[in-house]
């Protein structure tokens, strides 16, 4: 891999939303932890002087599995979902498949630890949709997302589960599964031999700073994941944040988040849409959209001149200079976007 791969894959949309912008560059959901959050993380403070406990990490693998409906021991604790990339190099795969456009960290953590990797490059003309042909067979290790960042396409979890084979690991990453309404296509509840799901805190509860997720997978498969991790790889506080969004009142409260946000999406997708020179790619699953516009990179360059930050979607293999990512957000907020864009691109 050469630097300059690694440097358009290590590409974030945090780097796009400098500070001062109205940021529709970041898939995060809040400014901040909600208060409810908040209180817990913080009567948890006093705990600070201790190292986190096996009863700790017990606890917090029993919320997540009972959340999704599985045993203890199918749950992996991690520092973020992203965490899960690096890892999977422990399982000595002989060759990725990584579906694209996607997310970029995975191929980037398999390429530095030097596993060969091949592209899956979805077809735009065919809405990007997953075809599991497509996919090598020699490939030992398939990873995608869904619903997928940067398109917000959601794949049907029958074609997703049809990777699944003998001796092959399938890595779902579904960090943002639970911004989808009643998550129809989520694998998060489903044990079978090689599937592998990821899950987020980052996105619903505005975690980034504090990175909070978990693996879901058999016992075993999870063992091999988390061979040479160091002691404690998740402090007190991330602890405690996977136990606090796992329980029955913040899955009831991402849920309500997930249908409001449904509704922003639509009227941005119409809204925007209806700018002429802008295409919204769809249908959109997820709580952002993927943009194609003419001159896309002068577009987001006299964006961010009117205050509004938007993610360049051209370091996404599969994707180029005219694709834009924006993040649905309330609507007094998209209204800003929608009338940054018509002033933009109405100028030509």
């Amino acid at each position: 891999m050469s630097c300059g791969d690694e440097v358009v894959l290590r590409h974030h949309g945090d780097v796009d939303a400098e500070p001062g912008l109205l940021d529709f560059a970041v898939n995060v959901r809040l400014d901040r932890p909600p208060r409810w959050l908040r209180d817990r993380l913080a009567a948890a403070l006093d705990r600070l002087g201790s190292y986190p406990s096996a009863e700790d990490d017990r606890a917090a693998r029993e919320a997540v599995a009972a959340r999704h409906g599985r045993s203890a021991g199918e749950v992996l604790l991690l520092s973020g979902a992203a965490e899960a990339f690096p890892l999977l190099a422990a399982l000595e795969p002989r060759l990725a498949a990584v579906v694209h456009p996607s997310f970029t960290e995975p191929e980037l953590a398999l390429r530095t630890a030097g596993v060969p990797v091949e592209r899956v490059l979805l077809d735009p003309d065919d809405g990007y949709r997953l075809r599991p042909e497509a996919v090598p067979e020699a490939a030992d290790l398939v990873v995608l997302g869904n619903p997928t960042n940067p398109t917000s396409v959601l794949h049907p979890a029958e074609v997703v589960g049809a990777l699944l084979r003998p001796g092959r690991v399938v890595v779902v990453d579904e960090a943002f599964a639970d911004a989808v309404p009643a998550e129809p296509e989520s694998l998060a509840g489903r044990a079978e031999a090689g599937l592998l799901v990821l899950r987020s805190l980052t996105k619903t509860w505005a975690l980034p700073g504090l990175r909070a997720g978990y693996a879901l997978g058999d016992p075993e498969l999870l063992r091999a994941l988390g061979r040479g991790r160091p002691h404690w790889p998740l402090g007190t506080l991330a602890l405690e944040a996977v136990r606090a969004c796992s329980g029955p009142e913040a899955v009831a409260e991402a849920r309500r988040a997930a249908h409001e946000s449904a509704g922003h999406r639509a009227a941005l997708v119409e809204e925007l849409a209806a700018v002429p020179g802008v295409e919204v790619v769809g249908p959109a699953a997820a709580p952002f959209l993927l943009l194609r516009v003419d001159g896309g990179e002068k577009v987001r360059v006299a964006l961010r001149d009117r205050g509004v930050a938007v993610r360049r979607g051209d370091t996404f293999p599969g994707l180029g200079p005219d694709h834009l990512r924006v993040a649905v957000r309330e609507p007094a907020r998209n209204a800003v976007l929608v009338q940054a864009m018509r002033d933009v691109v109405g100028r030509g």
